[in-house]
């Protein structure tokens, strides 16, 4: 059966920007290939780097937070599916969706687990040890345990994140699905034409500047990791691209150092195959790190740390350096850049990481078969979500009556 998907997104996609666009856009990918109708809307202002979504067949709506104009529109739209893009858009519109259209199959796009993330950089601020105990005490985890549970499936990109809700928080493994970043296989062709060991030179990181922990890794390159890494590798440069970069962002630029800083790539693959290491010592953080997806497809060997990792290549070797000591990084780095033998076999590691864990047609039908199955058992699977059920009850009359309150006071 022919379905209409109503996307409600935080931010209009831009796949060059962030691994979040690139997610949004292989979901997208996934339902037009279905024949299904997509419409994308969204509160947030579009930028100039947003993909054109009208290419794709997909229509667009920019919709209004707190205003019943959403009520009119979703009820004349009257999609099958609906869903919310990150956890904050399930609580703006979810209980006008449930009351609008009660039959429409609700899925949370969670991206990572936002309280992970927070709660992890507030421990690393505070110079504390983080343990996934304390989550439980944390009121943004709060707010999206509870969004998860008034939805009837939210997608988890991470395994671990998948383990946290199933044992921390003794959620029903029938309201999650894992579905990591899908990609389509590597060709032996694609791989014989990349770059190199020798035709590659200096490192690399990217990642978007309005993300924290991108922020952070960078200003911990700079202070920490490049003063070493340079002393033992002074030819090499360190390349850092992001989109969004502020004036003090750019300003950690120093040439004489050889640390460049040059905002936007206009191609995040063409800066990562030149690279002979994507280095991104991440502090923080949760979810999947795209950059190192884009590292393993350009046959770029990644350095990182055990947040970096986290989820991202199971029981398989990972395609370069994992270590949160500085000296065990700084030396098992430059053993990677100077050893061929070292690094091809860390790209070959890249290749069988995406090969076993994130080819695109592992995932996609197993996703397709959970919303049939859900959609075509509704009913019973919401009247065995009894938690869920209860705080759509109780928090959508609060969320709703907070927005219609907002709204009232908006008219004057």
């Amino acid at each position: 059966m022919k379905q209409h998907v109503l996307v409600i997104g935080y931010v209009w996609p831009e796949p060059n920007s962030s691994a979040a666009g690139t997610r949004m856009l292989q979901l997208l990918q996934l339902f037009r290939s279905q024949n299904w109708e997509v419409t994308f809307a969204s509160p947030a202002a579009k930028s100039e780097f947003a993909l054109d979504l009208r290419q794709m067949g997909i229509a667009t709506k920019i919709i209004q937070i707190n205003n019943a104009s959403f009520d009119e529109y979703i009820q004349k739209l009257n999609p099958s599916i609906v869903l919310f893009d990150r956890f904050m858009m399930e609580e703006q519109f979810g209980w006008r969706v449930a009351e609008s259209c009660p039959n429409a199959l609700r899925i949370l796009d969670t991206e990572d687990l936002h309280s992970l993330r927070k709660a992890r950089h507030q421990a690393l601020k505070d110079g504390k040890d983080f343990y996934i105990n304390q989550l439980k005490a944390y009121q943004l985890a709060q707010r999206e345990i509870a969004s998860i549970l008034r939805c009837d499936i939210s997608l988890l990109i991470s395994p671990v994140e998948h383990d946290i809700l199933v044992n921390h928080f003794k959620i029903d493994a029938s309201l999650l699905m894992y579905i990591p970043f899908m990609v389509d296989a590597l060709s032996q062709e694609k791989i014989a034409a990349l770059p190199a060991f020798e035709e590659r030179q200096h490192f690399v990181t990217i990642g978007n500047f309005l993300h924290a922990p991108n922020r952070d890794m960078v200003l911990y390159l700079k202070k920490e990791i490049w003063p070493l890494l340079r002393k033992k590798l002074p030819k090499a440069e360190m390349h850092v691209y992001g989109s969004y970069a502020k004036e003090h962002n750019l300003q950690l630029n120093q040439p004489k150092e050889k640390f460049f800083v040059h905002g936007r790539a206009e191609s995040a693959a063409e800066v990562i195959l030149k690279a002979r290491i994507l280095l991104a010592p991440l502090r923080f953080g949760a979810g999947l790190k795209g950059k190192f997806i884009d590292g393993m497809q350009n046959g770029t060997p990644c350095v990182t740390t055990t947040i970096g990792a986290e989820g991202m290549h199971g029981e398989l070797s990972w395609n370069g350096v994992v270590s949160d000591d500085i000296e065990t990084l700084i030396n098992e780095t430059v053993e990677l850049y100077t050893n061929k033998k070292q690094w091809l076999l860390a790209q070959k590691n890249g290749f069988e990481i995406l090969e076993n864990r994130y080819e695109a047609v592992n995932f996609q039908q197993q996703l397709l078969e959970k919303m049939e199955t859900t959609k075509n058992n509704l009913e019973t699977h919401r009247v065995n979500n009894f938690f869920g059920s209860m705080l759509q009850l109780h928090t959508a009359r609060s969320t709703k009556y907070m927005s219609l309150w907002i709204e009232e006071k908006n008219k004057n």
